[in-house]
């Protein structure tokens, strides 16, 4: 290792030591550590300073010296100009190994130690994105849609994205060439929203727009005619939603149920690992004659097929209105006895009274359940807890509140339901010890 001095600007070379959350590599420079986006444990690298802290830094790739063993050339033209992905430089089975790595150091920093085996499930890492957010950004060079530059504001227009089905490729190339011809009203359009179901014969798209309500229609002649698209809304300053053509739903097949989903209700984005997922945390919450309480529920991925297996009373919370409508109309649809709660989860669980041998599915937001949500639940004494996380730190945390309470997990798996990014789909099951 070696470096002139950890000042902004100043270039250093060092040796990655390992990856770490959110795509970085660590490295150290006479002695301080510092963080390198793109860069792999086992490389040799020169990196830009770009920011000083106390103890750290955070730098910039500027040459990887000497490849690790994991490196390959980015089958994606975009990087490392976009900031989409964190590891298209990185082969498959090498990227597994490294987010198994990144997961089990996230529990272990937040105290939430686990030293049991992490059975991992790949995906394919092309076209397997069913959710697509693009930014739409217009200025004298014309307009440009994709996503944002790596480190910046600035939007890199993508051709096509390695993570996106052809068709999806396909509609916002479409909306690319229909906004250029709409100057006016494209310098009014800040989003492209993409939903396509899994077997891909639905797509329905959204532009997010700083329209009034009444201005909506405008885009509608945007909207037509672009390739595959089965529905097309605006939504608008006031984020009103607006549609204009077709259907705002999308529907999956998963586990022999048909689910409904709105284009503006959460819904698992990996088509290839949604089934899986679904099963396993399925065949995680053992049958029994108790009530099941599945919190942040969804379009109800998880509540419908435990229905069709149990035949106990089960309970789907989730704050979304047309979440919890999707559920109910894919309950009703299937003849399914769900309760659906458009609620708050803390506030659910304090109107619900605790059931013996009560099981919980859990599913929250990237931000985590949290303490308060974490202590209700503890308090209920549930039998098992499935906990399904997208955000390491944040589960490492709630994982240690819950161990305070006397629940500790039994299983871990990780899906890798966004590869070639940083992110990272845990399931945990805990039980009371």
């Amino acid at each position: 290792m070696s470096g002139d001095g950890l000042e902004p600007g100043a270039i250093v070379e060092a040796e990655v030591e390992k990856g770490v959350f959110r795509g970085r590599g660590l490295a150290r420079v006479d002695g301080r550590v510092v963080f390198v986006p793109h860069a792999h444990a086992g490389d040799r690298v020169r990196a830009r300073i770009t920011e000083v802290h106390a103890g750290w830094a955070e730098g910039s790739l500027v040459e990887v010296l000497r490849p690790s063993p994991g490196r390959r050339a980015s089958p994606c033209p975009y990087v490392p100009r976009c900031g989409g992905c964190a590891y298209q430089e990185y082969d498959s089975a090498a990227e597994l190994l490294l987010k198994q790595a990144v997961l089990l150091e996230s529990l272990a920093r937040a105290g939430a130690r686990w030293d049991g085996a992490v059975a991992a499930h790949a995906s394919p890492e092309a076209g397997w994105r069913m959710r697509a957010s693009l930014h739409v950004e217009r200025d004298d060079s014309g307009l440009r849609l994709g996503l944002r530059q790596e480190g910046s504001r600035r939007v890199v227009d993508v051709e096509r994205c390695l993570q996106l089905s052809e068709a999806m490729n396909r509609a916002a190339r479409d909306f690319h060439a229909r906004l250029a011809g709409r100057p006016q009203l494209a310098a009014r359009v800040h989003g492209l929203e993409l939903f396509e179901s899994p077997d891909g014969r639905s797509l329905v798209a959204t532009l997010e727009t700083q329209l009034e309500r009444a201005e909506a229609p405008q885009l509608a002649s945007v909207g037509s005619g672009v390739a595959g698209l089965t529905g097309f809304g605006v939504r608008t300053r006031a984020r009103s939603l607006e549609w204009l053509s077709g259907t705002p739903f999308v529907e999956a097949s998963v586990l022999g149920l048909t689910l409904r989903a709105h284009a503006l209700a959460f819904f698992q984005a990996n088509r290839f690992l949604l089934e899986p997922l679904a099963r396993t945390v399925v065949g995680l919450v053992p049958p029994g004659d108790s009530r099941i309480l599945d919190l942040y529920a969804g379009v109800g991925l998880f509540a419908l097929p435990l229905a069709a297996r149990d035949a106990c009373e089960i309970v789907a919370v989730e704050q979304s209105s047309l979440a919890a409508e999707d559920a109910r109309a894919s309950a009703e649809r299937h003849g399914l006895r769900v309760s659906v709660r458009a609620s708050d989860v803390e506030r659910a669980l304090a109107e619900l009274p605790p059931r013996p041998g009560e099981r919980i599915v859990l599913d929250p937001p990237r931000t985590g359940a949290g303490r308060a949500v974490v202590e209700a639940i503890a308090r209920r004494r549930p039998e098992t807890i499935v906990y399904v996380s997208c955000d390491p730190p944040t589960l490492g945390r709630d994982l240690a509140i819950f161990a305070a309470h006397g629940y500790r997990p039994d299983t871990v798996e990780l899906f890798d339901q966004f590869p070639k990014t940083f992110h990272i789909e845990t399931v945990v099951r805990l039980r009371p010890v």
